[in-house]
């Protein structure tokens, strides 16, 4: 990663050194699974969406991390309790399970609503939650900035990313809000934080297009 991408990587220590625990990030790009997989200490469970598992460029590496896909409810209607029943498997056996909570990359650079099924498995196994924020993806060829991701020219070679992980957060302490919305406002925290650091250590000229490539998404 560190080859495409500028990447600095903070709060690495609030990842659990052992033990259970579920790790949310927002989704900007098809490549956000191989970023968060080469940053964290601890090997990650990731949870995505068929579609996205299925993807001919990195289906070989989910395969070989033990990614969980998600079937659509639709197509097979047993398909969410079986990946339920995966996910709690994987959190007994005191693994670190990543899960992308929007269940789909953003259309347009921002955190959209997180599902109601991130609540489904921590009803489940009440394990600590470590919120992360991914900046500097949204723009890159592998994000639907500009067109379809993959399906457009890359426009930058070594942009600067920033990934940061946030304190491990319990479900008790969403009191009187949805976990769901407790937990996507600390993503969107942490991300806004990553996208200040970036632009305080932009250069003025580079500042300038990556503005400008943004917008044009």
């Amino acid at each position: 990663m560190r080859a495409s991408y500028r990447l600095r990587v903070q709060g690495r220590e609030h990842v659990p050194a052992k033990g259970a625990a579920l790790v949310v990030c927002n989704h900007v790009s098809f490549m956000d699974a191989l970023v968060l997989g080469g940053a964290s200490p601890r090997p990650l469970r990731f949870v995505m969406d068929q579609p996205i598992f299925d993807s001919p460029w990195l289906k070989w590496w989910f395969l070989l991390v033990g990614a969980i896909p998600v079937e659509s409810e639709r197509r097979t209607p047993a398909g969410l309790r079986r990946t339920l029943e995966k996910v709690s498997e994987a959190l007994r056996d005191g693994e670190v399970v990543m899960i992308f909570p929007e269940g789909r990359l953003t259309p347009d650079g921002e955190v959209h609503a997180f599902r109601r099924g991130l609540e489904t498995m921590l009803a489940r196994d009440n394990v600590p939650v470590v919120p992360a924020g991914l900046a500097g993806l949204w723009g890159s060829w592998a994000s639907h900035c500009g067109g379809p991701a993959f399906k457009k020219r890359p426009r930058s070679f070594r942009a600067p990313v920033r990934l940061t992980f946030g304190a491990p957060i319990m479900a008790q302490e969403a009191e009187g809000t949805a976990l769901r919305h407790y937990l996507q406002a600390r993503v969107v925290e942490l991300k806004s934080a990553g996208e200040r650091d970036i632009a305080r250590h932009l250069p003025a000229g580079q500042k300038h297009l990556r503005e400008n490539n943004e917008q044009d998404g």
